[in-house]
């Protein structure tokens, strides 16, 4: 290897301005960013509670359904921070635009000179099972906490109707998904160990995007660790 030639440490070519241009970079952080980042820690996630809401949810291609829910709060996980799992479960039918512009696909291939024949798709149904993880900022309010929430899901579905079971277009419903949740709600505690919670989520998916309210109950477990 000639002096004037470079040799990349590394098992793939590297070469010295790029090199020096991710230094740069890493330099480049702000001392502001990095206290940030050091917030974010482990030793405050623990269950903090467990609660069941009910609700309805609404969306751009179903009709109106009602829908459960359940939370678990997993802790902080930094200052304000807090972790939240949740599950959640509706069924709705296509709504009658859905359906029109289904039977109008079908009416097409169809060929039919007098064209006096009429289709019945019936009603098709989409339930949808989510788990999401989501980050919740707790605004301190006094014994009232509100929050705004981001997160990410996990959708299972399943389409179901006499007019496709056993088809493709059924296989065509029958998915899982990933989407972008945001939540915003309300805790009202009770007692030491109750609080009634409020939640407004909005869900963006490839497929579908939806809208949910739900009110429900929250079993809260106190912090018994060091402080």
């Amino acid at each position: 290897v000639g002096s004037g030639s470079y040799v990349s440490p590394f098992p793939f070519p590297l070469s010295p301005a790029l090199l020096t241009w991710a230094l740069l970079v890493g330099l480049a952080v702000p001392p502001r960013a990095q206290g940030f980042l050091d917030q974010f820690s482990y030793a405050g996630l623990r269950l903090a509670g467990i609660g069941v809401e009910m609700g309805g949810v609404v969306s751009d291609r179903l009709t109106r359904a009602p829908s459960p829910a359940l939370r678990i709060d997993d802790g902080m996980i930094a200052p304000h921070v807090r972790v939240l799992f949740g599950a959640s479960y509706f069924r709705g039918e296509f709504n009658a635009s859905e359906i029109a512009k289904f039977a109008q696909r079908l009416r097409a291939l169809v060929s039919d000179p007098t064209s006096d024949f009429t289709i019945n798709v019936g009603q098709i149904s989409w339930s949808d099972f989510e788990t999401d993880l989501d980050l919740q900022y707790l605004f301190p309010n006094g014994p009232v906490e509100t929050y705004m929430g981001l997160g990410l899901g996990v959708h299972v579905r399943n389409g179901n109707g006499t007019a496709i079971n056993g088809t493709f277009v059924e296989d065509a419903l029958d998915t899982i998904v990933a989407g972008l949740n945001l939540s915003a709600g309300v805790i009202v505690p009770v007692t030491p160990g109750f609080a009634v919670t409020g939640d407004l989520r909005g869900s963006l998916t490839s497929e579908l995007r939806s809208a949910s309210a739900r009110a429900g109950l929250m079993l809260r477990f106190p912090h018994r660790g060091p402080p």
